[in-house]
C-alpha cells in the first residue's frame, strides 16, 4: 500500500483520501480504487513481475493503436505496483446481467454487444502489428505447450475430481490429436486469451478493454469462442449466431474470410477453450471453493452437451467423456464435503 500511496502522491501532488479494495476474482492481483483531491484512479498490486511487464507493454500497444485500454499513470520502481485510469463501474457483464437468464436483451444491450464484437478484430490485428511477443506471459504464443497446459487443467483440476471413471490412455490419444489440430493458425494476431464480458467496460457508451495481461500471439477464433461460449453469460445459439456474423463482417476488413474454414477452426477452438474454462472452474470452484466458479459448472456442462451433439470424429473418446459428464455426473466429487448443485 505504501507503494500505491507514493505513486498517487507523485501523480497528483496530494495524499489519497480513500483506498478501497475492489472485489477479488480469479487472480491473486489486488485492485484498489484510490481517490483524493487529485482525482480517482485504480491502483494495482501484482504478484508476478513478468505478468506486470506483459500488462504494461500490451496496455501501451492498445493505447498506441487507438484502442481504449486504461491509461497508466505511474509504475513503482520494482514494477510490482502501478496506477491506471479508472474506467468506472460499467462492466459489460453487470450491464447484461438482468437479461442473461432469459436472453431478453434490450436494444441498448445488443448495441453494446455488437460494438464489442465489431471491435474485436481491430484488437486482434492492431495490437498484434509489430508487437514484441517475447514480453507475453507466460509464453509468447498459443503453442503446443500452452494447449497441453489447458487440456491437463481440465483433466487434473476437474475431470479427476468428479470421480468419473475414464481410460487415461485413450483420452490422451484424443488430446494429442486435438493439440496438433489446434495449432493450425497463421499471422501475427493478438489472442486476448480471456476475452469475456467481465473484461470489457462500457464508458461513455463505448467498449474499453481490461485484464489482457495473459494475451499472446494466437488464432482469432479463440477469442470469439471465449466470449460467446463463456458460462457466465451463456448466450443461446441464436444470440451466438447473431454476434458471430457481426464479428465476421468486422473481420473481413482485415483479411478475407473463408467461412467454412473459419467455422471449422472456431468449433475446434471452442472445444479447447471450454476445456480450459472447465479446468478453471474446477480449481477455483472445487478446490478453492469460490462460489462464483461453482455456479458456472452446470452451464459449462450444458455447453458440452450442445457442442458434442455433433460428435467430434477425430476425438471420439473425449466426446464420449464430455457427453457422460453432461448426462451422468451427479455433482458429487472426491473432495470431502464438495458437491455441485446440478
Amino acid at each position: 500500500m505504501d507503494r500505491l500511496t507514493r505513486l498517487y502522491r507523485d501523480w497528483s501532488g496530494c495524499q489519497p483520501d480513500a483506498c478501497d479494495l475492489l472485489p477479488l476474482s480469479g487472480s491473486a492481483r489486488k485492485y484498489y480504487r484510490m481517490s483524493g483531491e487529485g482525482g480517482t484512479v485504480i491502483g494495482c498490486i501484482g504478484t508476478n513481475p513478468a505478468e506486470n511487464r506483459a500488462f504494461l507493454a500490451l496496455d501501451a500497444q492498445f493505447c498506441a493503436q487507438g484502442l481504449h485500454a486504461p491509461a497508466v499513470y505511474g509504475v513503482s520502481p520494482d514494477g510490482m505496483a502501478y496506477l491506471q485510469e479508472d474506467l468506472g463501474d460499467g462492466q459489460l457483464f453487470e450491464l447484461l446481467k438482468p437479461a442473461l437468464a432469459d436472453g431478453s436483451f434490450t436494444q441498448q444491450q445488443r448495441d453494446w454487444l455488437h460494438d464489442t464484437l465489431s471491435l474485436l478484430p481491430a484488437v486482434q490485428f492492431k495490437v498484434g502489428a509489430g508487437f514484441d511477443w517475447d514480453v507475453c506471459f507466460p509464453d509468447r504464443e498459443f503453442n503446443a505447450r500452452m494447449v497441453d497446459f489447458d487440456l491437463n487443467y481440465f483433466k487434473y483440476d476437474f475431470l479427476k475430481l468428479t470421480g468419473l471413471e475414464f481410460d487415461e490412455i485413450r483420452l490422451q490419444d484424443d488430446f494429442d490429436r486435438l493439440r496438433a489440430d489446434a495449432l493450425g493458425f497463421a499471422g501475427d494476431t493478438f489472442m486476448y486469451r480471456d476475452f469475456q464480458a467481465r473484461n470489457v467496460m462500457i464508458r461513455g457508451g463505448e467498449p474499453c478493454f481490461i485484464d489482457f495481461q495473459g494475451g499472446r500471439r494466437g488464432p482469432v477464433q479463440y477469442d470469439l469462442a471465449s466470449f460467446l461460449w463463456n458460462a457466465g453469460t451463456h448466450f443461446d445459439a441464436a444470440m451466438r449466431r447473431e454476434l458471430e456474423l457481426v464479428y465476421l463482417r468486422a473481420l473481413d476488413a482485415f483479411r478475407p474470410v473463408d467461412e467454412q474454414e473459419f467455422y471449422r477452426q472456431y468449433r475446434l477452438l471452442t472445444l479447447v477453450r471450454l476445456l480450459q474454462e472447465t479446468g478453471a472452474y474446477g480449481f477455483r470452484g472445487l478446490v478453492e471453493r469460490k462460489q462464483l466458479f461453482l455456479d458456472c459448472i452446470p452451464t459449462v456442462l450444458r455447453a458440452f452437451r450442445e457442442l458434442t451433439a455433433e460428435p467430434f470424429a477425430r476425438y471420439p473418446y473425449l466426446t464420449e467423456i464430455l457427453q457422460r459428464l453432461a448426462a451422468e455426473w451427479d455433482g458429487r466429487t472426491i473432495l470431502p464435503g464438495v458437491e455441485v448443485a446440478l
